[in-house]
């Protein structure tokens, strides 16, 4: 069984159990967040695909820690014109485990 949801703008496939890490969440370590932005649900080899939702299906999940991702730099520079700029920046992220699919 895995379902589809939309969370930060971006989709993922996801199953019970998995652990995964989408844009940061407001909400603290150990508590529970409810994603009802379902897109898909794949049961026993049926597949209800929503329009753009599916009606009373959610997912649970359990959020396990918060932090920053690894520095990517930003490097801009206009040759023979002397302008270089350089700046690091480290994207944040919650990473969440999936306890329940509800469809």
């Amino acid at each position: 069984m895995y379902a589809i949801i939309t969370t930060g703008g971006k989709q993922y496939k996801v199953a019970e159990g998995d652990t995964l890490k989408v844009e940061k969440l407001n909400v603290e370590a150990g508590q529970a967040v409810t994603f009802d932005e379902v897109l898909m649900v794949s049961k026993d080899g049926s597949v209800s695909v929503g329009s753009p939702l599916v009606a009373n299906a959610s997912v649970t999940a359990t959020v396990v820690e918060e932090g920053k991702s690894k520095k990517i730099i930003v490097y801009k520079y206009k040759p023979k014109k002397g302008y270089h700029k350089k700046q690091g920046h480290r994207q944040p992220f919650t990473k969440i485990k999936i306890e329940k699919i509800n469809a």
